[in-house]
């Protein structure tokens, strides 16, 4: 039957492949989704003409499926979905979901399929038993019951929240709800698309809802608020779509996540900014088949308290603004964010010379840009572990600071297959993070930096401790017991005084080259050449333009200098103005 037609994988990155799956989903009634990641058609072998059709999206959800009325008793849409599921498998999708017209509910039930939600323009189904399973998982919490009395009624209640972070307006919205029902869920979204991952927001809620006994948080799946279920929620952009995602989700919920709860009630806060979230939490106010009670957010100024203003700030390196409208125990993760945030932002600073940037990999051939963003994320868990394990310690114990650094440390050069991509940027940032995670004690970050690398041990053997004793200047170790006084004089100020400007990351670079014995260029180099490029930088410096950074690139390309020294610095002053501003 199947030996009249052909199925062929259509690449929506060619244009005239991408015309063709366009102009046959509109004869369909239908528009290409632009999560579509993999498309697959059914040709006829004698006209070359598409008859059927189906994509995949990158959460391994069936979308835009289309078979030609002349066709349909082909069974060219069992041989479709066979296809797709299987390339879903091959993905490591076990369960695979399927968006459909709710029109076509019996056909994707004769092939396997059974429905998870729906809403009038649309209906989700799925394979397997992954909605089960879930379910399953979440009705198995154990709940100890609050022994304080539920003013209002024993019923048992649940919040879904991102938390990109988790603010004081999450916790009061928690804290509320705790106080009208006997028991509360707090779900948090586990999509992996927010500034913060699924795993540092799912500790953040646990840690800024411990003191209240009738809270259970849980994780969240791939059926409430997901790239599956929900995906505009995560563009923050109102589509004609996103109706239809809202009531398929709410649906879902509140068909299998809030009875495998026990919950009888989801509360909301109010939502002043997000016409997205405001238009969610309208919808389930409208259909939802459980109660839905909207609590007034928290305010800060007369100003709501929300996650996306954390954010703001934090995108400004302005820990402090951050820090005020947040719980103690999120701090951790806002000063392990500007560590990694520095970090970055050195990176993509462009053009700087003999370094790696977004132009090219500067005086080095065993790394690149990519590489170099492989290892920064490779070493940010270890930057939270870093400030969780100190925050708010009296004592710091160096040996388990030091465990910690040399599984960050291993972890970076698996990630870079060997490359000493930030050894040393992970030294001068890790203790900066402790420091700026012990303020609470009142210390100056200076002081506090200090005090802690003067506990550390001497290191042998390294490039830079050799050029330390083979040119007797200052290593990493001195600099860093000595408390960064030229950053804390110098470069701090200097950086300050130029924020506002477009050039300031590279100026502030090169003021740092022209006054920091960079050990890194001592060890590729020597005396005289680290000399002459303090002396090009002070230059560069007095007489500034881009032109001139790319023709130093060129330079210290030829010569093999790398200041990599002066990048750390660049990344550790950017850090220290972040916790200070």
């Amino acid at each position: 039957m199947y030996t009249e037609f052909e199925l062929r994988q259509l690449h929506l990155s060619i244009p005239r492949q991408r015309q063709t799956v366009e102009q046959f989903l509109q004869q369909n009634g239908l528009r290409i989704d632009g999560s579509i990641n993999y498309y697959a058609g059914v040709f006829s072998l004698d006209g070359d003409t598409m008859v059927a059709g189906g994509g995949l999206d990158s959460a391994g959800v069936i979308k835009c499926v289309a078979v030609n009325e002349d066709v349909r008793d082909e069974g060219l849409s069992a041989r479709l979905i066979s296809h797709l599921i299987s390339e879903a498998h091959q993905h490591g999708f076990d369960s695979v979901r399927l968006f459909t017209k709710p029109q076509n509910l019996q056909l994707f039930k004769s092939l396997g399929f059974h429905l998870l939600a729906e809403a009038p323009e649309a209906i989700l189904m799925e394979t397997g038993n992954g909605l089960q399973d879930y379910c399953r998982s979440i009705a198995a919490h154990d709940i100890i019951h609050s022994s304080l009395p539920a003013p209002h009624s024993s019923k048992s209640g649940v919040i879904v929240m991102n938390a990109n972070p988790f603010t004081k307006g999450h916790q009061y919205l928690v804290e509320m709800a705790a106080k009208r029902v006997s028991h509360l869920f707090v779900m948090a979204v586990k999509e992996d698309r927010s500034l913060f991952s699924s795993q540092e927001r799912l500790e953040m809620i646990k840690a800024g809802c411990r003191h209240l006994p009738n809270v259970t948080v849980v994780e969240g799946s791939d059926y409430t608020i997901s790239a599956t279920t929900f995906p505009t929620y995560f563009l923050k952009k109102l589509t004609d779509a996103s109706d239809t995602q809202m009531l398929l989700d709410i649906d879902l919920f509140c068909r299998h996540i809030a009875p495998a709860l026990g919950a009888e009630v989801r509360f909301v806060g109010t939502e002043p900014n997000d016409k997205l979230t405001c238009r969610y939490n309208e919808l389930m106010q409208q259909h939802a088949t459980i109660r839905v009670e909207v609590i007034p957010r928290l305010e800060n100024d007369h100003q709501a308290i929300s996650a996306s203003t954390v954010r703001h700030y934090l995108a400004e390196g302005s820990f402090r603004k951050a820090a005020a409208i947040v719980p103690i125990t999120t701090l951790p993760y806002l000063i392990a964010h500007l560590a990694t945030q520095a970090l970055q932002t050195e990176l993509d600073t462009t053009p700087k010379p003999g370094l790696v940037d977004c132009q090219d990999n500067g005086a080095h051939t065993d790394m690149d840009h990519q590489l170099m963003e492989k290892s920064i994320r490779a070493l940010h868990p270890y930057f939270v572990q870093l400030a969780k394990a100190t925050f708010n310690h009296e004592k710091t114990d160096v040996s388990s600071l030091q465990a910690i650094g040399l599984e960050a440390e291993d972890c970076m050069f698996k990630a870079t297959n060997g490359v000493n991509t930030h050894k040393g940027a992970l030294f001068s940032m890790g203790l900066a993070i402790v420091a700026a995670s012990q303020q609470s004690k009142g210390e100056k970050l200076q002081e506090s930096i200090k005090k802690l690398a003067c506990r550390f041990p001497k290191t042998e053997g390294t490039h830079g401790q050799q050029a330390v004793e083979r040119y007797s200047v200052k290593g990493a170790l001195d600099n860093a017991c000595e408390g960064y006084e030229q950053l804390f004089n110098d470069w701090l100020p200097f950086y300050q005084g130029i924020r506002q400007e477009q050039y300031a990351c590279h100026k502030t670079l090169l003021r740092i080259m022209a006054t920091l014995d960079d050990t890194n260029i001592l060890h590729r180099t020597d005396a005289q050449t680290a000399q002459w490029v303090k002396q090009q930088a002070a230059d560069a410096l007095e007489h500034f333009s881009v032109e001139r950074l790319q023709s130093m690139n060129r330079d210290f390309i030829e010569r093999n200098i790398s200041p990599g020294g002066s990048a750390d610095m660049l990344s550790l002053t950017l850090f220290v103005y972040s916790i200070f501003n």
